[in-house]
């Protein structure tokens, strides 16, 4: 799937990819929220502590920018390829959260960054170099890539992991 090239788009994307993760989530309660994917250990309530942990980073990076602050990207101490290690913890706290209140921080945290995008003109998501943290990306890119592309990451792993414990 092509990347949103302007607000409108990013917002289309947004809410179609939201509308899909959130009605496989109609099907998850407190129990099949501790499921996991066949090959991957990583469950349900992490993956969605993980997907909303990821949006307030987004949030950070852009604060703490616009701040003239130093922006870490991805994490202080952290490279790109060094995420397994950063995200374990979040998967972890994820695992001891009541289901009901990873449910709540989600949306929440959906309605901020959908929030943000309303909040922007095409100029500052899409035009490059306007945030120089952001390198060779813009932007919306940052903010899709914090929220539709995370939600189709976890629509399909949350199917995964449901489609498994029907079978089992």
């Amino acid at each position: 799937m092509p990347a949103a090239r302007n607000k409108s788009e990013l917002l289309a994307v947004f809410d179609k990819d939201l509308a899909k993760l959130r009605k496989t989530l109609d099907a998850v309660d407190e129990e099949t929220s501790t499921l996991s994917a066949p090959d991957d250990a990583v469950t349900i309530r992490g993956i969605i502590a993980h997907r909303t942990h990821w949006m307030g980073m987004f949030h950070h990076w852009y604060e703490d920018g616009i701040a003239g602050r130093e922006v870490f990207v991805p994490a202080k101490g952290y490279k790109w390829n060094q995420l397994k290690a950063y995200n374990a913890p979040v998967y972890a706290k994820g695992d001891e959260t009541p289901w009901p209140e990873l449910l709540s921080a989600f949306d929440a945290a959906c309605g901020r960054l959908r929030s943000f995008i309303v909040a922007r003109d095409d100029q500052e998501l899409y035009a490059d170099g306007v945030h120089a943290w952001t390198g060779k990306w813009t932007l919306g890119r940052y903010a899709e890539a914090s929220g539709p592309s995370h939600f189709r990451s976890a629509n399909s792993y949350i199917r995964k992991a449901l489609k498994a414990a029907r079978q089992a």
